[in-house]
């Protein structure tokens, strides 16, 4: 499962945009470091099911009317403070608890009510722009720290005739979250010494930038929109070339719980809502408050970060195994039962893959279940493609 993870400095929301996303109990609180230990829970990505093309919708808890929800982990850290890298406030914790993430949520306050440390402070007087290159920043010195204390044991194994560096930083970086691929692809745009004994720190950093620049992508989460002056946002998106999203957790959170609760009708990624149950006069003038900041925003942004995370950055489609392909059912008749984030380009033994080891292994042919016609393992997949394996470890 894809791992989106939530980093910020603390208070900037990010245990809000947790608990709006996956709807599990979690401390929320006005004071730095209210996460401590890091919580995990599933979120989803929305997209529309291939069930719109058919007579019926499909009936899968994930799927409401058509609108497919795809699981992915979330993953909420402590926040980082300046100097983070160096383990000041929870930082070597967090950093460490980044390792494996997929991509990176950067969660700012964008209403400049609290300082670099997280502490509340006037609103507006601390600048939101500041804090978009800050996590970039640590995790790359974080990184490079990481390199420099095992950088003596690959300059040990330079002495052996046989040395090879690629492999021996390679064997290093996939430790921390990095593929042979990833490596291998660094390493082309980088001019390094081939002898290990002549890197400075300068070429360790140029190595831990580029490889957290690959490995982990991210996008600035730009929270607490509905209270930041509209110029705040127009120069967080001069500020980075990175993808910025406006987004009010809270105004999610109210609306998930009150979905919950049944007084309105509500999905995740709405651009609007229905009152549908009894209300007060003070709670709904609290719910106009919000659909008036999704009217601005196009919605609570919640989603839509996650939705840029996953299919913008990481380019993933989501392709549909079944076993039944005039059904397009599995064995047990449900209807489009699962639904895998796959890379862009993938074929159909990567779906194979995706699905299990096994299957992938014994890979025979696919078939397109839309058009009924097997398809070769060349081809490649598309968003909401619905695909028939064909393998002698299963039917």
């Amino acid at each position: 499962m894809i791992t989106v993870a939530l980093a910020g400095k603390p208070n900037a929301g990010k245990s809000t945009f947790f608990t709006a996303a996956t709807m599990a109990d979690v401390d929320v609180a006005n004071y730095p470091f209210t996460t401590i230990d890091a919580n995990r829970g599933v979120t989803a990505v929305r997209t529309e099911c291939p069930c719109l093309d058919r007579e019926e919708r499909c009936g899968n808890e994930r799927c409401h009317d058509g609108t497919r929800y795809v699981p992915v982990e979330l993953l909420d850290v402590a926040g980082l403070v300046p100097g983070a890298h160096e383990g000041k406030g929870l930082g070597n914790r967090f950093l460490d608890e980044l390792t494996n993430a997929d991509v990176v949520l950067n969660v700012v306050d964008a209403s400049g009510a609290t300082n670099a440390e997280g502490e509340p402070v006037e609103p507006g007087s601390h600048d939101p722009v500041a804090e978009v290159d800050f996590i970039e920043t640590e995790m790359d010195l974080w990184l490079a720290g990481v390199i420099d204390d095992n950088w003596e044991g690959i300059e040990r194994g330079s002495r052996a005739p046989d040395f090879d560096l690629e492999a021996s930083l390679t064997e290093m970086l996939t430790g921390v979250g990095a593929t042979e691929a990833d490596v291998a692809a660094v390493l082309r745009t980088l001019e390094y010494p081939a002898d290990p004994k002549r890197w400075d720190d300068a070429d360790r950093e140029a190595l831990a930038r580029e490889i957290r620049r690959r490995t982990k992508p991210m996008v600035v989460v730009a929270n607490k929109a509905d209270v930041a002056p509209p110029e705040t946002l127009d120069r967080l998106r001069e500020a980075t070339d990175k993808p910025v999203v406006p987004a009010t957790a809270d105004g999610e959170l109210a609306l998930r719980r009150a979905a919950e609760a049944g007084v309105v009708a509500y999905d995740p990624g709405d651009p609007d809502f229905a009152v549908t149950g009894d209300v007060s006069d003070e709670q709904r003038a609290a719910l106009e408050s919000i659909r008036e900041v999704m009217e601005t925003l196009g919605g609570t942004g919640v989603q839509s970060a996650l939705n840029a995370a996953v299919y913008d950055l990481l380019d993933r489609i989501t392709v549909y195994p079944v076993q039944d392909a005039s059904k397009w059912t599995d064995g047990t008749g449900n209807v489009l039962p699962d639904a895998f984030l796959l890379p862009d380009g993938a074929t159909p033994p990567d779906l194979a893959y995706a699905v299990h080891t096994d299957i992938g292994e014994g890979y025979l042919h696919a078939v397109d279940a839309r058009s009924n016609r097997r398809i070769g393992e060349d081809h490649v997949l598309s968003e909401g493609d619905v695909v028939k394996i064909v393998s002698t470890a299963g039917p």
